[in-house]
């Protein structure tokens, strides 16, 4: 027998074994598990006796298989392919639980809404420009980049929004963070 004449015959075979087992498996697993996990264990069933062709009892070449002398074994391996789709989906849910467990509880959250409202205050692309540079931590030429603008007018647009951000947040301290006032002259 040339090796396509026993791929034709393990195709019949198969065939005759899923127009026999396809519909009791069916009805087997959806009494067991959710309509969407019967169908997925359904095609992995078929898979299984696919490959173990040759061990399904009761299977003989050129007549059609006795359900009572095949059921048995396929649903044995239908129940396998069932408890291998549970134990993943366990392992599923274990990860996710694992995953939501390890991340941080949020710290208190601080309330910015007076943040959000100055830059509300500011023009589109004055409030895009303030962002990138405090939020992406952007310097002007990366700003000018992702804008289309020059890095001198971005330096200039920076320079503006951060004079009007400080107005509306009432930061019109003259003394600028980290200098002294005194600095620079003499005592004498």
């Amino acid at each position: 027998m040339t090796e396509q004449e026993t791929r034709r015959e393990q195709q019949a075979r198969f065939e005759g074994l899923a127009h026999v087992v396809a519909e009791p498996l069916h009805r087997y697993l959806l009494r067991r598990t959710s309509a969407d996990v019967a169908e997925d264990v359904l095609s992995e069933t078929m898979l299984v006796l696919w490959r173990r062709i040759e061990d399904v009892p009761g299977l003989r070449s050129g007549s059609k298989p006795d359900p009572d002398d095949v059921l048995p074994w396929c649903y044995g391996v239908a129940r396998g392919c069932l408890a291998n789709a549970l134990r993943a989906d366990g392992r599923r849910l274990r990860l996710v639980e694992r995953l939501v467990q390890t991340q941080q509880p949020p710290a208190e959250v601080a309330d910015h809404s007076y943040v959000h409202a100055a830059l509300d205050a500011l023009g589109t692309l004055e409030r895009e420009v303030v962002r990138l540079w405090a939020w992406e931590g952007l310097a002007p030429r990366q700003i000018a980049e992702v804008t289309g603008l020059t890095s001198n007018s971005v330096s200039i647009r920076l320079h503006r929004a951060k004079k009007k951000l400080a107005a509306q947040l009432g930061r019109k301290n003259t003394e600028r963070p980290g200098h002294k006032t005194d600095e620079g002259r003499s005592s004498q």
